[in-house]
């Protein structure tokens, strides 16, 4: 499950080397309640580029991933679930990440270990990207989600700005196809269960 996260959710690090303008926005910035909103709601994975070979494996075996963001403000946390499609399998998880507002992470532990991930700012709010160990050319990488399984030339335009930006590749990328998911029936239920429970607790 760690791996899972690292890729999935999120390590979302701040670009470095950054010369030109355009990348020098793309460091971290601190999380606001504003830019928290930004990312709440359903998210397709849509593409990623990575050097770390097992990320690079990972990412061949995942056609289609996709997440659901809650931010809840007053316990200063992430709420997600998670839906990844993993050859055969569909994998479903969900839990939550800390937020640290100041250098714009996302922190989530498993069995000890901590990820940290930095939110990477996009011009289109219909995007947001994860970079990953940036600082690391052999284990550098970048995500891009958005809140459709399809993105226009400018959009992933977009991606190939921040992939520059990195050091990383167009070559590099590795692309999803939503139409390969095989968990469409479970999150269509858990969908289904969690209105159900809002529309209860309205009329208690």
């Amino acid at each position: 499950m760690a791996l899972l996260w690292a890729l999935a959710v999120l390590s979302l690090l701040p670009l470095v080397a950054a010369e030109s303008p355009e990348c020098a926005n793309m460091t971290g910035t601190p999380l606001t309640n504003a830019s928290l909103e930004l990312i709440a709601g359903k998210w397709f994975y849509i593409a990623s580029a990575f050097r770390h070979p097992e990320y690079i494996k990972w990412a061949k075996k995942v056609p289609s991933s996709v997440m659901y963001f809650t931010p809840n403000q007053t316990e200063n946390v992430v709420y997600f679930r998670e839906y990844i499609t993993y050859e055969d399998k569909c994998l479903h998880n969900s839990s939550h990440l800390d937020i640290q507002r100041e250098n714009g992470t996302l922190i989530r532990k498993v069995h000890g270990v901590q990820y940290s991930a930095y939110v990477v700012p996009t011009k289109d709010p219909a995007l947001y990207m994860f970079a990953y160990h940036p600082e690391d050319k052999e284990k550098m990488g970048l995500s891009l989600y958005a809140n459709t399984s399809q993105v226009t030339p400018e959009q992933m335009s977009e991606f190939h700005g921040a992939l520059k930006c990195l050091g990383l590749e167009v070559s590099e990328i590795i692309t999803t196809d939503e139409t390969k998911s095989l968990c469409g029936s479970l999150e269509q239920q858990h969908e289904e269960e969690r209105k159900k429970k809002l529309e209860e607790a309205a009329q208690a």
